[in-house]
């Protein structure tokens, strides 16, 4: 009794060794996937093709968590966004895409989360490499997930290496993404058990002098005309805390009025509020930068107004953020004074950063 047992065991572990290291390959045609009306199946290169008009579209019928995954995207010179997206949950999820029209510039891949329908990847620079694409035929985009991190490789080639994916989201949906037009084929993925990772917590150690928690509001319609200070102490806030870095990524603690629609969506605005306690009337450095657009309050009174978004300040500006960017010199009064931020956002990224020296 006791063998078979044993031998049911082992026959069991080797089916389930075999399912975790198995392929899947979800062929190009209507009925295998959640599809958008901009998806068009049709026979290209002797191949089933996904010709892709903007937008995503998700596998049915499968969940997605740790293993690799793969897609061919075929050579495109004009501007446009193609890549895979995964562990999708409502419109939260973890997406890399290749930019086909960037080849070997130093932004060329990226990565991103997506909050609440909202791409961030102006927050997060250190996740986006250089690569030199195929100018004819296909280039094929892999992702090995592993936990909280991925390595990215384009034509078998490893790319980049994702320390920590953003969202907090272990399994979910899989599929593809695209802006404007792009084909794929060739979509296949291969579930595997996660390995623990030895390597140290790869954060830098927290500044004490970074500001760690905010106080937020609900997202809003920007209207300059309508923006008061009185009315920012009528607002409710809840408390919500940064990254290590100081780094704030609002949209995944707040939904926009309108989002997933880039340089199309209306600008909304939260405000951002955190007090300083002083003994002493004394000047303090607020060293700070922000995403897109900003108005820093201090005790009330309106301080600083900066712009910071894509191509606000000439075609190849990006908009990422740094702590040490922007600094002001606070004339702080003894007991408490109120900072508030009027964060404004249209697209590519909704982001704070602060710290107070």
């Amino acid at each position: 009794m006791t063998k078979t047992i044993y031998s049911i065991i082992a026959v069991l572990s080797f089916q389930l060794s075999i399912a975790q290291s198995s392929e899947t390959k979800i062929d190009m045609v209507a009925s295998k996937w959640n599809v958008s009306p901009e998806a068009i199946f049709q026979r290209f290169d002797n191949r089933e093709t996904l010709l892709l008009n903007g937008g995503r579209v998700t596998v049915k019928n499968h969940k997605f968590t740790n293993g690799t995954i793969e897609v061919d995207v075929y050579a495109n010179s004009n501007r446009s966004f193609a890549g895979i997206t995964f562990r999708k949950q409502n419109n939260n999820m973890e997406e890399v895409y290749m930019r086909l029209h960037k080849s070997n510039q130093v932004d060329a891949v990226q990565y991103t989360p997506i909050f609440n329908n909202e791409s961030n990847w102006q927050l997060f620079r250190e996740y986006q490499a250089m690569v030199s694409f195929k100018k004819n035929g296909w280039n094929s985009l892999r992702i090995e997930v592993n936990n909280k991190s991925a390595e990215v490789f384009v034509n078998d080639e490893k790319v980049m290496t994702i320390d920590k994916l953003r969202t907090d989201q272990n399994s979910g949906e899989i599929g593809l993404f695209t802006l404007f037009s792009n084909r794929f084929s060739n979509f296949r993925f291969t579930p595997k058990d996660a390995v623990e990772n030895t390597k140290k917590d790869s954060n830098v150690p927290i500044d004490s002098t970074i500001i760690k928690k905010w106080e937020i509001t609900k997202s809003k319609p920007y209207k300059s005309e309508e923006l008061h200070f009185e009315n920012f102490l009528k607002e409710e806030y809840i408390t919500v805390e940064t990254e290590a870095s100081g780094l704030l990524p609002i949209s995944k603690y707040i939904k926009k009025s309108s989002s997933g629609n880039f340089e199309q969506n209306v600008e909304d605005y939260i405000i951002a509020s955190t007090t300083v306690h002083t003994s002493n009337n004394e000047t303090k450095l607020f060293s700070f930068d922000y995403s897109d657009r900003i108005i820093v309050y201090l005790n009330g009174k309106a301080i600083f107004k900066g712009n910071n978004a894509f191509r606000a300040k000439g075609i190849q500006y990006m908009g990422h953020i740094d702590i040490n960017t922007n600094k002001l010199y606070l004339p702080l009064e003894k007991g408490a004074n109120k900072i508030h931020c009027v964060v404004i956002d249209k697209a590519n990224g909704w982001g704070l950063i602060a710290k107070l020296e």
